[in-house]
């Protein structure tokens, strides 16, 4: 290997906003222990939320004093094995998961963290874990069931594309909200039933003229007024499932000034859930199979956002991009 250092993304200090946070760093490429890989990443997924959080000190379930590592999801190529390692060979497509390894030109990573794929693409990135996340999300949080009404917020994000198509395969009459015209063809194309274009609609009025008997399964993650519309609009034994919040990221949280939420939640028997990945490891292995499946039995399509990334060095914008709501699918660096 001609190349001999390699650049990465790091988080310098804790600061509100992530380009105030992050540096550029080139760091010697290592060599791979007896059980590790060394991987090219080719594409590496943008998760703004994520991303804004950790840099402000808001994750409590890490507790990460910088400089440190960002990115998480990459899919790349090996490019090195180490010496105990059976599985894999120079040239080998593989996706990775692992906090601190997706924001990086190179990685060094154990074998058994690496799982194989066809081929490395941008489109398969995109399962996971984002589309793991909804799937797990949606069967073990929200108990997706079929012949339900199913509205999945933000349905043009990478998050939510691939929600809106597993509650349709599930048999569900599936709602999804978006902000543009664009995103509502995206959103056609995927078999979404009632498309919400929220600059064109009133959310709230359009829920409550259409389905009166309110909503079974919810799927949020913008947060503020969509979240307390989405409580609304719960039906008798529905289930709210909050996998973010993005309208509050880089943000500080809003004050709350109406009833508590138990006033819409007691009578109908409804609830709110919160998804967290970490909290449901279990489920990761059996998800990622079947979503590998159904994209390559052509079952499930993945949206990656046309607007292109290039370069350790345009994280930070494609960040931006995603928290301003630009996006349709995924959001990906490519390197």
């Amino acid at each position: 290997m001609k190349t001999k250092t390699y650049k990465k993304l790091i988080a310098k200090r804790l600061n509100q906003d992530f380009k105030s946070a992050v540096e550029i760093v080139e760091v010697p490429i290592a060599k791979p222990a007896g059980n590790q890989l060394l991987i090219q990443n080719k594409f590496a997924g943008i998760n703004g939320g994520f991303d804004t959080l950790l840099c402000r000190g808001d994750v409590p379930y890490v507790n990460l004093i910088p400089p440190f590592d960002l990115g998480v999801e990459a899919v790349g190529e090996v490019a090195a094995v180490g010496d105990h390692v059976q599985d894999f060979r120079v040239g080998d497509a593989v996706v990775t998961t692992v906090r601190g390894g997706g924001y990086r030109e190179y990685q060094v990573i154990e074998a058994n963290l690496a799982l194989h794929v066809r081929e490395a693409t941008p489109e398969v990135l995109t399962l996971m874990p984002t589309g793991v996340s909804a799937l797990v999300a949606l069967e073990q949080v929200g108990e997706m069931r079929n012949q339900e009404v199913v509205l999945v917020t933000a349905a043009a994000g990478g998050t939510g594309h691939i929600a809106v198509q597993l509650a349709k395969l599930a048999g569900n009459h599936v709602i999804g909200t978006c902000s543009s015209e664009v995103k509502s063809q995206l959103l056609r194309e995927l078999g979404c039933d009632r498309i919400i274009n929220y600059h064109q609609e009133d959310l709230n009025q359009v829920l409550k003229r259409e389905y009166p008997n309110g909503i079974n399964l919810i799927f949020d993650c913008v947060g503020t007024k969509v979240f307390d519309i989405c409580v609304e609009n719960l039906a008798v034994r529905g289930r709210l499932v909050v996998i973010g919040y993005i309208s509050e990221y880089g943000k500080n949280p809003q004050p709350v000034t109406q009833p508590r939420i138990y006033h819409q939640l007691f009578w109908k028997a409804a609830s709110v859930r919160g998804f967290l990945m970490p909290h449901y490891q279990q489920y990761m292995a059996e998800a990622r199979d079947r979503l590998l499946n159904l994209f390559y039995t052509s079952k499930l399509k993945v949206a990656v956002e046309p607007a292109q990334f290039h370069g350790i060095e345009s994280i930070p914008d494609a960040v931006e991009y995603l928290l301003n709501g630009q996006n349709s699918g995924k959001v990906v660096v490519r390197f």
